[in-house]
């Protein structure tokens, strides 16, 4: 338990190296994870930031170009990667953190790749610990990437306070698709690539769209060139005017709250399911008459 406790004090004293074990602790589920979320001391001030959108996009372009503004204004940040696994061994590639080499030796950056590992939303299992691990190393901002994978994205929604959608002119048609899943969950929604043929029309479009959005913020539409710097001053002016209006919305912060209440106790309530099991019991009751699946199930 001192180890713990030591661990805990140097992730609160903004330490990377017990950040970075106090991540690999919860990621995967080794001894004293549990001690630890539970010694995390709250906090409220750090922005948590989701980034999301369809391949191709240039997320890591717009996270590396958020880094240099961050960090030309002296903020601290942390990114946080998901990554697509592999599908046989879970192991990914991680690629996309080259585009960040600028920042791997800046005091001011803690960077941590992750493996999606079989997810479904776009994210790792353990982002929500592994997050909350992160906000309590008292960054200015902790940025979540995550994979890219369409609609089922909408998880980033429930963890991050401030949800930035990526897309590019060319996705005109993808934004039709999208709009029953990702596109309605922006809080910003930011066109990369702007420079391109078609991007006025699609960008009068989107904000159509944008502006269709039943709720008290309105959602701002950015124009960005990620690899030459421009739009990102104005999209961290949007980021900062967002982050205001939250903190003055207690409710969506409740809500936020309990999604994550509701995601970790599902969890919890599936970790003695075990599937080899189920496949055992079920191979043999399928050979009785009277087996009904559902009166079976209910005693679960």
């Amino acid at each position: 338990m001192r180890s713990i406790t030591n661990l805990q004090q140097g992730i609160s004293e903004g330490q990377s190296l017990s950040l970075a074990k106090g991540i690999t602790l919860v990621e995967n589920n080794l001894e004293g994870y549990t001690d630890l979320l539970q010694s995390l001391k709250r906090n409220t001030n750090t922005q948590l930031i989701g980034i999301t959108g369809p391949p191709g996009a240039g997320k890591s372009t717009l996270v590396n170009a958020l880094l240099h503004e961050w960090t030309a204004a002296n903020k601290k940040v942390a990114v946080l990667s998901v990554d697509p696994s592999s599908p046989f061994n879970y192991g990914a590639l991680l690629g996309d953190r080259i585009r960040m080499s600028d920042f791997y030796l800046n005091d001011h950056v803690f960077i941590r790749s992750l493996a999606s590992r079989g997810s479904l939303g776009g994210l790792n299992a353990k982002i929500i610990e592994i997050s909350d691990v992160v906000l309590a190393s008292h960054f200015d901002y902790v940025l979540i990437e995550t994979v890219g994978v369409g609609q089922s994205e909408v998880e980033i929604a429930g963890i991050a306070e401030t949800t930035i959608v990526v897309v590019v002119p060319e996705a005109g048609d993808e934004v039709q698709t999208m709009k029953a899943g990702v596109m309605e969950i922006a809080d910003i929604f930011v066109v990369n690539k702007s420079d391109r043929p078609n991007a006025s029309d699609f960008i009068k479009n989107l904000k159509i769209l944008a502006h269709s959005k039943a709720t008290n913020w309105e959602t701002p539409v950015v124009k960005c060139i990620a690899t030459q710097q421009e739009g990102i001053s104005e999209l961290n002016e949007m980021i900062k005017k967002h982050h205001l209006a939250i903190a003055q919305n207690a409710d969506k912060k409740i809500s936020l709250l309990t999604e994550k209440a509701y995601q970790l106790i599902q969890e919890k309530r599936m970790t003695d399911i075990d599937k080899q099991q189920l496949h055992k019991e079920l191979s043999t009751l399928v050979l009785e008459n009277d087996f009904n699946f559902y009166a079976w199930l209910a005693a679960y």
